[in-house]
Formats: structure tokens, sequence, C-alpha cells
């Protein structure tokens, strides 16, 4: 009877590292991204994703930078820009530089008041054509200007199972949403690959969301590839993350269990002696 008793306490306890160890382990299968993509000795095409240049909205915070050789000549205009940027500054600037919301604001009849060069309507034109607008007015007061237009408020949020959530301003237009999530210091591993959210504003204030799956190569091609002006990307957590927080519970109550059936263990061994 002492025999059989003693057996079965070291099945619980066995039963009990079996599995604390079950939820210690993770599989890989639903980290990795890009899973369609072959080894590197074979060649796979991806197909292009479509990018259209984002326009100037009301409300909207221009940095509006024109240079000419005497620096001083354009100072008036440059000093609209808080702190001041260069021209060196921002070709050199990376992605991950967040610029101060300083600049030239588009007011609410679409147009941007400059010193020296006036009032100029730059509402519905892209950050290039704004620059032309520019220079040909510049032109007029300076020989051989040199001007830059970007935008000093695009943003994007980056939200949910990342590393560093926040709000990121970008001086560079041209942003994809494996950017963003770079920028935010990738996905943890409880965030879900498969599913990430995207919302996007439209014109006319709607939003329209986009399922994106970082598993599969055609997120580089899809519509939701390259980022818009106050986009938001939130990642969902996965099983994974509750599992965790059951894992957690798990292994105290395993621990406790444990210590409890060392306890009978030894008492019964020697009360079998």
């Amino acid at each position: 009877m002492r025999k059989t008793h003693l057996l079965k306490s070291y099945l619980i306890l066995l039963i009990l590292f079996v599995s604390v160890g079950f939820f210690s382990c993770s599989s890989t299968k639903n980290i990795k991204y890009f899973q369609d993509i072959p080894d590197s000795g074979q060649l796979k095409t991806i197909a292009k994703a479509e990018y259209a240049e984002p326009v100037i909205k009301v409300d909207d915070i221009l940095t509006i930078i024109v240079q000419t050789v005497d620096p001083q000549a354009t100072a008036p205009i440059n000093l609209g820009n808080v702190p001041s940027v260069s021209a060196s500054a921002m070709a050199s600037s990376s992605l991950i530089t967040q610029q101060p919301l300083s600049g030239y604001l588009v007011n609410s009849e679409g147009f941007v008041d400059i010193p020296i060069l006036g009032r100029l309507k730059l509402q519905g034109l892209s950050t290039r054509e704004a620059r032309d607008s520019v220079y040909n007015v510049a032109s007029k007061y300076y020989k051989n200007p040199t001007v830059i237009v970007r935008f000093a408020n695009f943003k994007i949020s980056v939200t949910g199972e990342v590393q560093k959530p926040g709000q990121y301003v970008v001086p560079n237009e041209k942003i994809t949403i494996l950017d963003a999530i770079a920028m935010a210091g990738d996905l943890s591993i409880f965030g879900k690959r498969e599913n990430v959210l995207l919302i996007r504003e439209n014109p006319d204030g709607t939003k329209t969301p986009y399922r994106v799956d970082l598993r599969k190569s055609s997120t580089i091609s899809g519509p939701a590839y390259y980022l818009k002006q106050n986009d938001i990307i939130y990642v969902e957590p996965g099983k994974g993350k509750a599992a965790a927080n059951d894992a957690s519970s798990a292994k105290n109550y395993a621990i406790i269990s444990s210590i409890i059936t060392i306890i009978i263990v030894v008492v019964s061994r020697i009360n079998f002696k």
C-alpha cells in the first residue's frame, strides 16, 4: 500500500515538471517574416508596390527652405522653420529622426504665408510640386535659389505588441510599413505577424482598415506597404501572450504543488521505513 502511494507521488511530480516544460516551450513557426520566400539559392520576383506622392492638406506643417549664395538674404524665410534646418541636414536625416513640429502652417484656405514671397496656395500639391511653385516665386527675388519643401508633420502611429509603441514624425515621406515597425523596435514575441491592422484616413475623414500578413511576401506589393500621413499601425496580441500569462500562473502553482509533493514523498518514505 505504501509502495503504491509512493509511486503515485512520483508520478504526480513527473507530470508537474512535464507541464512546466510544456508551457515554457514556444515555436518559431509563427514568428518568421516572409515565410514564402525561398532560400537564397532560389530567386523569387516580388511585384512592385504602387506609390502615390502625398498631397498637402489644410493644417499640414511644411518645412520651406530657400538658399542662395548669400544666407542673410533668405534668412527671413528660413527663420519660419524653428529650429532652422539646413539642406545638408535634411538630406542626411534618417527615418528614425523625429523632426520638431515647426514650420509653415497651411491655413484653412490652403495658403501658406511666407516672408518676402507672400501668400502661396499649396493645398493639393505634392511636395515636389510645391517646391516648384515656391521656386517660381523665389526666382523673382533671388538668383538661382535652391528650394526645399518637406512635410514637418508627416507622422505615423505604431501601437500594440511592439517594443517601442508611439507616434513617429519622419522627414522621409516615402516610408514603408517595415520602416515603421523597425522604428518601433520590431514586434514583440507575442505580436500577431499574420494579422497586423493598419488604419488609414481618407480625404473625406473616413477610415479604411487594412489587414497585413507579415509572413507573406505579398505584403511588399500590397496597398498598405507604403504608408501615408497619419496612418495607424496596431499589432494585436496573439494567443501566446495569454498562454504566457497562464504559464506564469501555472508555474507558480506547479512550484507550490511540487513542494507539497516532495514533502509527501519524504514523509511517505519515512513512514515506509
